[in-house]
Protein backbone atom coordinates (compact mmCIF):
# COMPACT_ATOMS: atom_id res chain seq x y z
CA UNK A 1 0.00 0.00 0.00
CA UNK A 2 2.62 2.43 0.62
CA UNK A 3 4.94 1.64 -2.20
CA UNK A 4 1.84 2.26 -4.39
CA UNK A 5 0.72 5.62 -2.61
CA UNK A 6 4.42 6.79 -2.93
CA UNK A 7 4.06 6.03 -6.98
CA UNK A 8 0.85 7.80 -7.10
CA UNK A 9 2.16 10.75 -5.37
CA UNK A 10 5.23 11.37 -7.71
CA UNK A 11 3.35 10.84 -11.09
CA UNK A 12 1.59 13.93 -10.39
CA UNK A 13 5.07 15.98 -10.26
CA UNK A 14 4.52 14.56 -14.27
CA UNK A 15 1.86 16.15 -14.70
CA UNK A 16 0.85 19.49 -16.44
CA UNK A 17 1.12 23.03 -14.43
CA UNK A 18 -2.42 23.93 -15.35
CA UNK A 19 -3.64 20.60 -13.43
CA UNK A 20 -1.56 21.16 -10.79
CA UNK A 21 -3.73 23.02 -7.90
CA UNK A 22 -6.17 20.99 -8.31
CA UNK A 23 -4.23 17.82 -7.72
CA UNK A 24 -2.38 19.56 -4.83
CA UNK A 25 -5.50 20.39 -2.68
CA UNK A 26 -6.38 16.36 -3.46
CA UNK A 27 -2.57 15.04 -2.50
CA UNK A 28 -2.71 16.76 0.55
CA UNK A 29 -5.65 15.51 1.77
CA UNK A 30 -5.13 12.09 1.09
CA UNK A 31 -1.53 12.74 3.04
CA UNK A 32 -3.08 14.01 5.91
CA UNK A 33 -6.32 12.13 6.50
CA UNK A 34 -4.33 8.77 5.58
CA UNK A 35 -1.35 9.85 7.65
CA UNK A 36 -3.75 10.65 10.52
CA UNK A 37 -5.50 7.50 10.26
CA UNK A 38 -2.57 4.66 10.36
CA UNK A 39 -1.13 6.88 13.20
CA UNK A 40 -4.25 6.20 15.37
CA UNK A 41 -4.70 2.55 14.17
CA UNK A 42 -0.85 1.76 14.87
CA UNK A 43 -1.10 4.31 18.38
CA UNK A 44 -4.53 2.09 19.27
CA UNK A 45 -2.89 -1.53 18.86
CA UNK A 46 0.23 -0.68 20.65
CA UNK A 47 -1.94 0.95 23.75
CA UNK A 48 -4.26 -2.23 23.48
CA UNK A 49 -0.85 -4.62 23.57
CA UNK A 50 0.82 -2.67 26.25
CA UNK A 51 -2.89 -2.31 28.48
CA UNK A 52 -3.01 -6.18 27.86
CA UNK A 53 0.36 -6.46 29.06
CA UNK A 54 0.02 -4.59 31.91
CA UNK A 55 -2.50 -6.83 33.53
CA UNK A 56 0.25 -10.04 33.81
CA UNK A 57 2.34 -10.11 36.66
CA UNK A 58 6.19 -10.54 36.93
CA UNK A 59 8.21 -10.76 40.21
CA UNK A 60 10.00 -7.48 39.61
CA UNK A 61 9.22 -3.78 38.50
CA UNK A 62 10.23 -2.06 36.27
CA UNK A 63 13.22 0.21 37.97
CA UNK A 64 14.53 -3.20 39.05
CA UNK A 65 14.87 -5.01 35.27
CA UNK A 66 16.62 -1.74 34.23
CA UNK A 67 18.86 -1.72 37.19
CA UNK A 68 19.75 -5.25 36.69
CA UNK A 69 20.28 -4.76 32.90
CA UNK A 70 22.86 -2.03 33.47
CA UNK A 71 24.58 -4.49 36.29
CA UNK A 72 24.96 -7.44 33.65
CA UNK A 73 25.74 -5.03 30.98
CA UNK A 74 28.68 -3.54 33.61
CA UNK A 75 27.59 -0.18 33.76
CA UNK A 76 28.09 2.02 36.94
CA UNK A 77 27.32 5.25 35.49
CA UNK A 78 23.80 5.68 34.90
CA UNK A 79 21.23 6.01 37.01
CA UNK A 80 17.16 4.86 36.79
CA UNK A 81 14.94 7.40 37.75
CA UNK A 82 11.15 8.19 37.71
CA UNK A 83 9.24 10.79 35.85
CA UNK A 84 6.09 12.04 35.89
CA UNK A 85 3.45 10.96 32.98
CA UNK A 86 2.56 8.56 30.72
CA UNK A 87 4.93 6.62 27.86
CA UNK A 88 7.11 9.52 28.92
CA UNK A 89 10.17 6.97 29.19
CA UNK A 90 13.38 7.79 27.52
CA UNK A 91 17.14 7.47 28.05
CA UNK A 92 19.07 11.04 28.41
CA UNK A 93 22.32 10.66 26.97
CA UNK A 94 23.45 14.34 28.45
CA UNK A 95 23.07 13.17 32.34
CA UNK A 96 23.07 9.29 31.63
CA UNK A 97 19.33 8.40 33.09
CA UNK A 98 17.15 6.10 32.23
CA UNK A 99 13.72 7.99 32.89
CA UNK A 100 10.92 5.52 33.52
CA UNK A 101 7.54 6.72 33.87
CA UNK A 102 5.60 6.18 37.30
CA UNK A 103 3.63 3.78 35.58
CA UNK A 104 6.89 1.60 34.07
CA UNK A 105 9.22 2.37 37.35
CA UNK A 106 6.81 1.26 40.01
CA UNK A 107 5.20 -1.76 38.13
CA UNK A 108 5.69 -5.04 37.93
CA UNK A 109 4.31 -6.36 34.89
CA UNK A 110 5.57 -7.40 31.19
CA UNK A 111 4.67 -4.46 29.85
CA UNK A 112 7.41 -2.08 32.27
CA UNK A 113 9.58 -4.81 31.72
CA UNK A 114 9.88 -4.42 28.10
CA UNK A 115 9.60 -0.61 28.30
CA UNK A 116 13.01 -0.31 30.95
CA UNK A 117 14.95 -2.97 29.60
CA UNK A 118 14.30 -1.06 26.26
CA UNK A 119 14.97 2.46 27.33
CA UNK A 120 18.43 0.89 28.56
CA UNK A 121 19.17 -0.52 25.57
CA UNK A 122 19.54 2.68 24.43
CA UNK A 123 21.85 2.96 27.40
CA UNK A 124 24.03 -0.09 26.60
CA UNK A 125 24.39 1.52 23.12
CA UNK A 126 25.90 4.92 24.23
CA UNK A 127 28.36 3.09 26.63
CA UNK A 128 29.15 0.95 23.37
CA UNK A 129 29.24 4.23 20.88
CA UNK A 130 26.49 2.57 18.65
CA UNK A 131 27.13 4.73 15.40
CA UNK A 132 23.53 5.53 14.88
CA UNK A 133 23.02 6.35 18.40
CA UNK A 134 25.94 8.85 17.96
CA UNK A 135 24.87 10.13 14.22
CA UNK A 136 21.04 10.87 16.15
CA UNK A 137 22.57 12.71 19.33
CA UNK A 138 24.85 14.90 16.79
CA UNK A 139 21.88 15.82 14.90
CA UNK A 140 19.36 17.12 17.68
CA UNK A 141 20.51 20.82 17.83
CA UNK A 142 20.11 20.92 13.82
CA UNK A 143 16.81 19.51 14.56
CA UNK A 144 15.24 21.39 17.09
CA UNK A 145 16.41 24.31 14.49
CA UNK A 146 14.83 23.33 11.65
CA UNK A 147 11.71 22.25 13.58
CA UNK A 148 11.52 25.55 15.09
CA UNK A 149 11.69 27.43 11.72
CA UNK A 150 10.51 24.60 9.02
CA UNK A 151 5.98 25.72 9.83
CA UNK A 152 6.81 29.71 9.39
CA UNK A 153 9.16 29.20 6.05
CA UNK A 154 6.50 26.65 4.81
CA UNK A 155 3.41 28.90 4.98
CA UNK A 156 5.46 31.94 3.60
CA UNK A 157 6.51 29.71 0.54
CA UNK A 158 3.23 28.78 0.41
CA UNK A 159 1.64 32.39 0.58
CA UNK A 160 4.53 34.32 -1.57
CA UNK A 161 3.60 31.40 -4.56
CA UNK A 162 0.20 32.48 -3.99
CA UNK A 163 0.65 35.73 -4.93
CA UNK A 164 3.20 34.41 -8.04
CA UNK A 165 6.15 35.07 -6.21
CA UNK A 166 9.42 33.02 -6.55
CA UNK A 167 9.16 29.20 -5.54
CA UNK A 168 12.98 29.26 -3.70
CA UNK A 169 11.67 30.23 0.11
CA UNK A 170 9.62 26.78 -0.18
CA UNK A 171 12.63 25.42 -1.10
CA UNK A 172 13.86 26.62 1.84
CA UNK A 173 11.30 25.38 3.96
CA UNK A 174 11.68 21.70 2.12
CA UNK A 175 15.20 21.71 2.71
CA UNK A 176 14.38 22.45 6.60
CA UNK A 177 11.76 19.67 6.46
CA UNK A 178 13.86 17.22 4.87
CA UNK A 179 16.30 17.52 8.06
CA UNK A 180 13.22 16.57 10.63
CA UNK A 181 12.75 13.59 7.71
CA UNK A 182 16.29 12.41 7.80
CA UNK A 183 16.27 12.47 11.56
CA UNK A 184 12.28 10.75 11.61
CA UNK A 185 14.58 7.45 9.40
CA UNK A 186 17.82 7.95 11.51
CA UNK A 187 15.52 7.15 14.73
CA UNK A 188 14.45 3.64 13.09
CA UNK A 189 17.27 1.58 13.34
CA UNK A 190 18.31 3.54 17.19
CA UNK A 191 15.14 1.97 18.14
CA UNK A 192 14.86 -1.04 16.58
CA UNK A 193 18.76 -1.83 18.09
CA UNK A 194 17.57 -1.30 21.33
CA UNK A 195 14.48 -3.05 21.33
CA UNK A 196 16.32 -6.17 19.82
CA UNK A 197 19.46 -5.75 22.99
CA UNK A 198 16.63 -5.62 25.49
CA UNK A 199 14.68 -8.78 23.99
CA UNK A 200 18.41 -10.59 23.98
CA UNK A 201 18.45 -9.70 27.45
CA UNK A 202 14.94 -10.54 28.83
CA UNK A 203 16.36 -13.94 27.02
CA UNK A 204 18.99 -14.95 28.65
CA UNK A 205 18.00 -13.17 32.56
CA UNK A 206 16.37 -15.54 35.06
CA UNK A 207 12.77 -13.33 34.60
CA UNK A 208 12.18 -15.91 31.52
CA UNK A 209 11.16 -17.95 33.95
CA UNK A 210 8.23 -15.83 33.91
CA UNK A 211 8.46 -13.75 31.16
CA UNK A 212 6.50 -14.48 27.87
CA UNK A 213 9.26 -13.56 25.43
CA UNK A 214 6.46 -13.56 22.56
CA UNK A 215 4.94 -11.05 24.63
CA UNK A 216 7.30 -8.59 25.21
CA UNK A 217 8.26 -8.76 21.46
CA UNK A 218 4.88 -8.03 20.57
CA UNK A 219 4.65 -5.11 22.83
CA UNK A 220 7.98 -3.54 21.98
CA UNK A 221 7.14 -4.32 18.28
CA UNK A 222 4.01 -1.97 18.10
CA UNK A 223 5.90 0.96 20.45
CA UNK A 224 8.65 0.98 16.98
CA UNK A 225 5.84 1.00 14.26
CA UNK A 226 4.81 4.50 16.26
CA UNK A 227 8.04 5.51 14.74
CA UNK A 228 7.59 3.90 11.79
CA UNK A 229 4.46 5.82 10.72
CA UNK A 230 5.93 8.65 11.90
CA UNK A 231 9.04 8.49 9.78
CA UNK A 232 6.20 7.20 6.45
CA UNK A 233 4.10 10.46 7.01
CA UNK A 234 6.97 12.63 7.36
CA UNK A 235 8.32 11.21 3.63
CA UNK A 236 4.82 11.65 2.36
CA UNK A 237 4.66 15.49 3.15
CA UNK A 238 7.75 15.91 2.01
CA UNK A 239 7.18 14.36 -1.40
CA UNK A 240 4.34 16.63 -1.79
CA UNK A 241 5.84 19.88 -0.99
CA UNK A 242 8.71 18.54 -3.32
CA UNK A 243 5.49 18.37 -6.14
CA UNK A 244 4.45 21.31 -5.52
CA UNK A 245 8.03 23.20 -5.75
CA UNK A 246 8.75 21.30 -8.87
CA UNK A 247 5.28 22.49 -10.09
CA UNK A 248 6.16 26.32 -9.48
CA UNK A 249 9.48 25.71 -11.26
CA UNK A 250 7.83 24.59 -14.14
CA UNK A 251 5.63 28.02 -14.40
CA UNK A 252 8.68 29.85 -13.83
Amino acid sequence: MIELFNIDLLSYTVQTAETAPTHSYTIYWLILLGSMLLSWLVSARMKSRFSEYSQISIPVTGRQVAEQMLKDNHITDVKVISTPGHLTDHYNPADKTVNLSESVYNSNSIAAAAVAAHEVGHAVQHAQAYHWLGLRSALVPIVQLSSNLVGIVLMIGIVLLAMGGSPWVLGLGIGLFAVTTAFAFITLPVEFDASARALKWLDRSHLMNYFDHGKAKSALFWAAMTYVVGALSSLAMLLYYVFIFLNARGRE
